[in-house]
């Protein structure tokens, strides 16, 4: 027995031995070499020293000559100028130094309306004998020895989605064509036979001949009054273009007159050549009865030649006369006496194949993870700043980012899309019929969207609209980019000093918008997806000017010599965005943990909770509603949105199991899907997400709540309240639901 344990002893000797030389003997390989190349690729977090690099590379000049060569020539949705555009952004992102890894076209089928080219619309004043008196002018003037206005691709002037039709009737002034304004004018005038002349702004364009068409008016004037687009500035001899930014007066604002998005035959379908598609006749949301644009020196003519009573003060414009209703007609002492406007509108529909150019930087860990850049391709004219100012910004990402990746420097851990989109002048088309053909590729896949539509719209300061859980990156982002003109300044320094607010977590700090309504391609991804997003620009100090929008919006006079001249000289200011958007779409391309924060979501919340309470809650509680349910989920999203950070920050997650840190980015990418509520608005097309859905009701508060109380309040019908009730619960319930997605279990 003794003799065993004895050898027992030696053998354990030997073996300690035996490992000790062979640790000795052997080169003890470093961290790095014992683990396995594909761990430290899926552990590789953001490489801040890129996007240095990345910020050194953007060049104003280039974006310079990306401008000069998309605004060439018009390019209209469909058109020959659209087509050579179409195969430019082909051949930039197909460069086999600087392009995507895939790049294609996906084509639909779409409804446009278009004037007829040989028989243009027309605006005249006639007299009793049926002599014309006046004719409003049918181009937009040209200025210079080679006027852009003059190239024979211009469109001229019109009302998309308007029908065609011959109206002719006494005219009279109805404001911004609000129902409040022809209630206003119908109680102590006839309106039947009319026609009214109204200023853009206040409805949307559609609206302007939806609201007018019960009271029997037969056709719709709108134009843009210097009041609310030139500071009241409306001489061409010193004051408007080619003088300075403002709207020279022949300057008429094209558009889209239709209130929804997407391809009006083809609704929640993408329209492929064989889709199933409405009749025309069923289309809702355009103007029933003709509408025409015109310029101010045509509205002037016309108004200032009205009779009847003064309108009120707030109707009041810029012209050196008395807006007067019209009673209805001109007045006696003018030369239109007993004379009716006319209108003869040409307008047609057409199917014409419009396409998206699509391009792909493919992840290296997470391929299936998508972050989409988006901004449309087509213009009404030139379109140097809607939409041009995008596109040349985003071909100046490409050409960066597309560099990087050719020369092996740089892949992104997630997979990055990029979308020129088509017809988006004409409702949003080719971002919603993407959005619908790959809903739930999409819906599965995407981490966010940025858009970056009109880029630079002047050089104040930087403006963004997003959901709140992406503010933290945009700031992180802006703080990084110099702010063009000044010397030491970031652009969130000069951000947060031109529009600020005042945060309880975070104290000062730059105002960010909401993606409320469908003002850019953001609309499909936010209201029908549920996608986190994002739309930047830089824009002008709105305590500077009354300008609604930049004043060549819209107009012939969108050009480069504009947007070169009087927009951003040097394009600093493009070179900025270029900067900004683009750091932000690295971070959220190539950052290990998303860069999306849910206790901002919390803040914003509680501020809406906070309104709503303050405006409805004591009216509520008579009619027996109560706004404690609302504000229990508050709370629990704001409990889950804490519990979430305190396990990210007590996690070293490129330590953790893969699996842990793709949960944690899931439960942060999914946020928004968890807001949506298919029948939440059934009368509000493409409107799911209960949050930032479009509202009429014009408070910061929950859209469907705010719409529904007022329209409760106005009739005092036991079924509104009802509906009011129904919104409480549908909010208490959503974000309830989101709060539970934040935890790890139910």
């Amino acid at each position: 027995m003794l003799r065993k344990l004895f050898q027992g002893v030696a053998f354990l000797g030997c073996l300690a031995v035996g490992i000790l030389l062979g640790h000795y003997a052997i080169e003890k390989k470093s961290p790095s070499e014992e683990t396995p190349a594909w761990v430290r690729e899926v552990a590789r977090d953001l490489d801040e020293d890129m996007v240095r690099h990345f910020l050194e590379e953007v060049d104003a000049l280039q974006i310079r000559d990306n401008l000069r060569e998309l605004t060439k020539t018009p390019h209209m949705a469909t058109t020959a100028g659209d087509e050579r555009t179409v195969q430019y952004m082909l051949d930039r992102w197909k460069d086999p130094h600087s392009g995507l890894d895939h790049v294609w076209t996906d084509q639909y089928l779409v409804y446009l309306s278009f004037p007829d080219p040989l028989t243009p619309n027309r605006v005249t004043v006639v007299g009793g004998s049926g002599a014309v008196l006046y004719t409003a002018r049918e181009t937009e003037k040209g200025y210079g020895p080679n006027p852009d206005q003059d190239q024979p691709d211009v469109v001229q002037p019109y009302a998309a989605y308007s029908p065609a039709g011959h109206p002719q009737g006494k005219l009279v002034y109805a404001n911004q064509g609000r129902v409040s304004d022809y209630q206003y004018l119908n109680q102590t005038m006839d309106l039947r036979g009319t026609i009214a002349i109204t200023r853009y702004g206040g409805a949307g364009r559609a609206d302007k001949a939806i609201n007018a068409a019960p009271y029997g008016v037969s056709g719709v004037l709108v134009y843009t009054d210097p009041q609310d687009i030139n500071d009241g500035l409306m001489s061409d001899l010193n004051q408007t273009y080619p003088y300075s930014w403002y709207m020279p007066p022949s300057g008429v604002e094209r558009g889209s007159f239709g209130s929804q998005y997407g391809d009006m035959l083809t609704p929640y379908l993408a329209a492929r050549e064989d889709t199933y598609r409405i009749p025309v006749e069923n289309i809702t949301g355009v103007p029933p009865i003709p509408i025409q644009p015109i310029g101010f020196e045509d509205a002037y003519a016309l108004i200032c030649a009205l009779g009847g009573v003064s309108a009120p003060t707030t109707w009041q414009g810029a012209f050196n006369c008395t807006y007067n209703l019209g009673a209805p007609g001109f007045t006696p002492t003018s030369a239109f006496n007993n004379s009716v406007v006319k209108l003869d509108v040409y307008n047609r529909g057409e199917l014409k194949n419009s396409s998206n150019v699509m391009g792909v930087i493919r992840g290296s860990v997470e391929p299936d993870r998508y972050v989409i850049y988006g901004n449309h391709r087509d213009s009404w004219v030139h379109g140097a700043i809607d939409p041009s100012s995008g596109t040349s910004v985003m071909l100046e990402l490409t050409r960066v980012l597309g560099t990087m990746v050719k020369q092996g420097k740089w892949r992104p851990r997630r997979s990055i899309i990029f979308g020129s989109w088509g017809a988006e002048e004409f409702g949003l088309i080719g971002s919603a019929e993407y959005t619908e053909q790959y809903s739930a590729l999409l819906s599965e896949r995407t981490v966010a969207y940025i858009n970056v539509d009109i880029s630079v719209s002047a050089n104040a300061t930087l403006r963004a609209s997003a959901m709140p859980s992406t503010q933290s990156v945009i700031f992180t982002a802006a703080k990084q980019v110099k702010a063009p003109g000044l010397d030491s300044a970031s652009v969130y320094d000069n951000w947060v000093k031109v529009n600020n607010r005042s945060s309880p977590a975070h104290g000062t700090i730059p105002r960010v918008g909401v993606l409320s309504g469908a003002g850019s391609d953001y609309a499909a991804f936010v209201h029908y997806l549920g996608i986190t997003s994002m739309d930047l620009a830089y824009t002008y100090d709105r305590t500077k000017t009354k300008a609604r929008i930049y004043p060549a919006y819209h107009t012939a006079y969108d050009t480069f010599d504009y947007a070169s001249r009087f927009i951003d000289p040097g394009f600093v200011s493009h070179q900025a965005v270029a900067r900004t958007a683009g750091n932000v779409l690295i971070r959220l391309a190539d950052s290990l943990l998303l860069p999306l924060n849910c206790s901002d979501y919390a803040e914003s919340l509680e501020a809406y909770l906070q309104t709503a309470v303050d405006l409805y809650r004591t009216q509520l509680s008579e009619h027996n509603i109560s706004l404690e349910p609302l504000q229990r989920a508050v709370a629990s999203f704001r409990s889950a949105a804490e519990g979430l950070n305190q396990l990210i920050r007590n996690s070293d997650l490129a330590k953790e199991t893969p699996l842990k840190v793709r949960r944690i980015n899931d439960q942060l990418m999914l946020l928004d899907r968890s807001f949506l509520d298919p029948v939440a608005f059934p009368h509000k097309y493409a409107f799911r997400h209960v949050l930032w859905a479009s509202s009429s009701a014009g408070q910061p508060t929950f859209p469907g709540l705010a719409d529904a109380f007022v329209a409760a309040k106005a009739s005092g019908l036991a079924t509104d309240w009802l509906e009011v009730h129904r919104h409480v619960s549908i909010l208490s319930q959503a974000i309830e639901g989101a709060a539970h997605t934040l935890l790890d279990v139910i």
